[in-house]
């Protein structure tokens, strides 16, 4: 195992160490874990395709890439407003 030197703001390394120690492990430790549960942008892009081949299959779900905007306009939408309150 390598270590790695990262540079980021003090306030961004005490939250992080904070919910590491919360969830009883070390720095260290909680962003090993994170990084192997974080996907890449080409597995995202992987895993909706697979999720959309599998409701065409299923349903016959095949939104055109117009449908597939206007959803994701509304989802930003949504979460904009939970964030808001």
């Amino acid at each position: 195992m390598s270590d790695a030197n990262v540079r980021i703001p003090e306030e961004a390394k005490d939250r992080l160490a904070a919910v590491a120690a919360a969830e009883g492990l070390s720095l260290r430790a909680y962003l090993a874990r994170l990084a192997e549960t974080l996907l890449t942008p080409a597995e995202r892009a992987e895993r909706a395709a697979q999720a959309l081949a599998t409701l065409k299959e299923w349903n016959g779900y095949a939104p055109t890439a117009t449908e597939e905007q206007e959803l994701d306009n509304e989802l930003d939408r949504r979460l904009a407003q939970v964030s808001d309150q």
